[in-house]
């Protein structure tokens, strides 16, 4: 299911968001190198330059539970193969691939970083569709404080499942889904225009709740394998229906409206 967007109109231009999306394309196309990144890890192949970008600027759980950056040799595990690190390391023989990496500045960086066009493209359209509404009732720094703490929190949930994982974290999606753990508390019943994508290609509209919930539930569905930090998501998503209860509750922001339901087509 791919949300194409909701029936929940804002006050406000959401720049914050507009500025997010904007800055996760920038860092993909002039500092990743756009269409140049891209991992296939089936075929045993990866891009060099990508993945020195991704080591030596993304989170990785090793990193943050060992409190210093990854050795030559703990990197020359990770690919089984001395040549690996040899290419990957900007050091060879200290104690540290990468001695001039924050390791703590990693975990904001990661929030910015892509794997790829499509995973770019899907993550901005989820950041727009639901991010907007979200900025609009709570306001642009807070909104912004969330999102970034939504982030963090997720990184957290990810290193505590693998805190020895030497693979890198890169993606938005852990504070995204904070956003849309928000949305499901503050706007349930909003419905959202989706793509079905089964044996048939259908458009229909689905209330938010539905839509996210069974979102939510995939993630525990996906496969050791598949490279994805599921548990970043389930983080993220957790927190933000924690902060959404929180802003209902106290009546934070502005009123949770209930948007006007689409009229039919004919």
């Amino acid at each position: 299911m791919i949300p194409l967007k909701d029936y929940n109109p804002t006050r406000t231009t959401p720049v914050v968001t507009i500025a997010l999306i904007g800055a996760c394309i920038a860092v993909f196309v002039f500092l990743q190198g756009g269409s140049r990144n891209s991992v296939n890890a089936n075929a045993g192949t990866r891009e060099v330059e990508d993945l020195r970008f991704n080591y030596s600027h993304a989170a990785v759980p090793q990193e943050l539970t060992q409190r210093r950056p990854l050795s030559d040799e703990e990197v020359d595990a990770q690919f089984r193969s001395n040549a690996a690190s040899r290419v990957l390391c900007e050091s060879r023989g200290t104690d540290t691939c990468y001695p001039h990496k924050n390791i703590w500045l990693s975990v904001l960086y990661s929030m910015f970083l892509h794997g790829s066009w499509l995973h770019l493209g899907g993550n901005m359209l989820f950041l727009w569709i639901f991010g907007n509404n979200i900025e609009d009732r709570e306001g642009k720094l807070t909104y912004l404080a969330f999102y970034v703490l939504a982030g963090v929190i997720a990184t957290v949930a990810q290193v505590s499942l693998s805190p020895h994982s030497a693979l890198p974290m890169i993606g938005a999606s852990g504070a995204i889904a904070g956003v849309m753990g928000a949305y499901l508390v503050l706007y349930p019943n909003v419905r959202i225009r989706t793509l079905f994508i089964f044996f048939l290609v259908l458009l229909r509209d689905v209330e938010a709740k539905w839509l996210l919930l069974f979102w939510f539930a995939t993630q525990f569905l996906t496969s050791p394998s598949s490279g994805v930090a599921w548990m970043a998501h389930v983080g993220g998503f957790a927190f933000g229906v924690l902060a959404g209860l929180v802003w209902r509750v106290t009546g934070r922001g502005g009123p949770t409206r209930r948007p006007a339901r689409p009229i039919p087509s004919t």
